[in-house]
């Protein structure tokens, strides 16, 4: 909106600025000194200018208010530009009120339409934007300003081959249009057209080159290639222009993880925080590099960050439950893996909380929370037979069973997490060669994806 506001009002000043300066020749008065002092119209359109240009849009509405001449006051490209402004800073009542009365006068002028669907969307008045949206394509169906908005709505319901048509019927009409550009570079890199994608942010960049986030999807653009190098200084080059921008961070740090610049990734999610300490992205990221380097403690304060900022995202309770499990604080890593088996249900939360419970001697906690969780378990499956040896502790024809069906499963994944609750059976028996020697087992898979993994490798660096 700022961007088309900016050229629109360029263009508007531009006009009135050339109407207020022209003087027919018939009407011009014989003999004025060229000293003489230029006309009222022609210094309020040079204070409106010299507002904008400052970037103060207050100072420029006051100008209307209080220096318009009065033969400037039915002037709609101004009153537009008014309008426009009184949008710029969040007087949206003003500005749809100078819209209508407008559109009174002159109900199919398209470049008050245009405004006043850009006032209908920052007002949330679906019912008028819709209206407005559909009688400038019914005018033309390449309208710029309709396509762009209904382009924005698809992307935001991510339906990004609708957006992408949108913007190309906007760029139709408008082929210079930077919201257009920008919208049909974005939706090329989402549907994986990464050449024209890459071709239309360059394009945009020629037109705007303090166009922050061109800049920053081509460093996405380069990573996609794995060219980290690029991507971190076209991320750079953004923040340049917006140094505040907590997402420029994000990616920076990204690529420089990538990198294998941990210092540097650690100081950009750290200034990402810095900028917006209220949102969970900067510590999940910050956490995660902090667990990789086994900084325990700095990884644990940032999972509980998270949570704080972000209490539905489980997958930070799971990691809190590890690292205290790890840490041997098996209280707190239990209601950690309450929390997560709360928001997202699994066998192995459950098996990991009825072990901390046995692990503080608590086992007829330990037995009751197991029979709770039996009861709604399939009686056939591994998950359940484990779950009820680690509740009977045995017998030894329940251990066979389940060695024959540890053989059996297919899924090395599930395996190696059934594996570890087995050994954990053994671990807390005190049979620490049998589980040592499963632990080991689950340490030799390749890939594995599954945070007993974890819990494994430190299970056999204990002893």
């Amino acid at each position: 909106m700022k961007t088309k506001m900016s050229v629109f009002a360029a263009g508007i000043l531009f006009c009135c600025f050339s109407a207020c300066a022209s003087v027919p020749e018939k009407t011009a008065p014989e003999n004025v000194p060229k000293e003489t002092a230029a006309s009222p119209n022609i210094v309020f359109v040079e204070k409106i200018q010299s507002a904008l240009e400052s970037g103060d849009i207050d100072r420029a509405i006051r100008l209307f208010d209080t220096e318009m001449p009065e033969s400037l006051r039915n002037d709609v490209d101004l009153e537009i530009l008014k309008a426009s402004l009184l949008l710029s800073a969040d007087r949206t009542e003003e500005a749809s009120a100078v819209a209508n009365r407008l559109l009174q006068s002159d109900p199919s002028n398209q470049d008050v339409l245009e405004l006043s669907a850009e006032i209908a969307i920052a007002s949330g008045n679906k019912q008028s934007q819709t209206t407005i949206i559909n009688q400038l394509l019914k005018a033309d169906p390449n309208n710029a300003t309709a396509n762009i908005i209904q382009g924005n709505q698809q992307a935001l319901k991510k339906k990004y081959k609708l957006a992408l048509k949108n913007y190309q019927r906007a760029l139709i009409s408008e082929p210079d249009n930077q919201d257009a550009l920008f919208g049909y570079a974005q939706m090329c890199y989402y549907t994986n057209d990464i050449n024209t994608s890459r071709e239309t942010f360059n394009r945009l960049l020629q037109e705007n080159p303090e166009n922050s986030l061109a800049w920053q999807y081509l460093g996405k653009l380069a990573a996609e290639d794995e060219n980290y190098k690029a991507a971190t200084e076209y991320i750079q080059k953004a923040i340049e222009l917006e140094p505040e921008r907590y997402d420029f961070y994000i990616d920076l740090g990204q690529y420089m993880r990538n990198r294998g610049q941990f210092a540097e990734a650690e100081k950009a999610w750290s200034k990402a925080i810095e900028i917006d300490p209220t949102y969970f992205l900067g510590y999940t990221y910050r956490a995660g590099l902090y667990d990789e380097q086994n900084r325990i403690k700095e990884a644990l304060k940032d999972y509980h960050k998270i949570i704080e900022t972000n209490p539905k995202y489980y997958f930070a309770y799971e990691e809190i439950g590890i690292l205290e499990f790890h840490e041997q604080n098996w209280q707190v890593a239990r209601q950690a893996f309450l929390k997560a088996e709360s928001i997202r249900s699994s066998s192995a939360y459950q098996m990991m909380i009825m072990i901390t419970y046995m692990k503080e001697k608590k086992l007829l906690d330990a037995k009751n929370y197991a029979q709770k969780c039996m009861k709604t378990m399939n009686r056939e499956s591994l998950d359940y037979k484990i779950m009820r040896l680690l509740h009977d502790q045995g017998p030894i024809n329940a251990e066979n069973a389940i060695i024959k069906d540890l053989d059996k499963e297919t899924d090395k994944n599930k395996r190696g997490k059934m594996m570890f609750y087995f050994a954990m059976y053994y671990q807390l028996k005190g049979m620490d060669k049998i589980a040592n020697e499963y632990f080991a087992k689950i340490t030799q898979m390749q890939t594995p994806l599954f945070f007993e993994y974890r819990l494994a490798e430190w299970a056999l660096l204990q002893n």
